[in-house]
């Protein structure tokens, strides 16, 4: 995935703001199950905030690098304990694309009227 511009990591970061954790990390670590389940929350919501339980920055540091890694996604932000972590699904956006079109087309078309008086 080719890096974000700085003006959509500033949309995503704002888009993540309202989110809740979908997945959380255990002191167990960056297991294979929890790594599953972040692909299977990034198929569904694209942005996702990821919770860590642990202390260790160092920690939380490489499961945002392995993430980034293994399932192709893009940091957003690292905050505190909150790793925010996006992936565009193109499926997600080519249904998106056919609503956007679906509801322009049925939207009453406008016309310029001439205004004469």
């Amino acid at each position: 995935m080719p890096p974000l511009l700085s003006a959509q990591i500033r949309e995503l970061r704002a888009r993540a703001h309202g989110l809740n954790p979908v997945v959380s990390i255990s002191e167990n670590g960056l297991t294979d199950a929890v790594l599953k389940e972040i692909d299977v929350s990034l198929k569904a919501h694209e942005l996702i905030k990821i919770r860590v339980y642990g202390d260790s920055r160092e920690n939380r540091l490489s499961y945002l690098e392995r993430i980034c890694s293994e399932l192709a996604a893009t940091a957003v932000q690292h905050i505190g304990k909150l790793l925010i972590v996006y992936r565009e699904n193109p499926e997600n956006s080519a249904v998106d694309r056919k609503k956007a079109q679906k509801s322009r087309s049925s939207e009453p078309r406008r016309t310029k009227r001439s205004h004469q008086g």
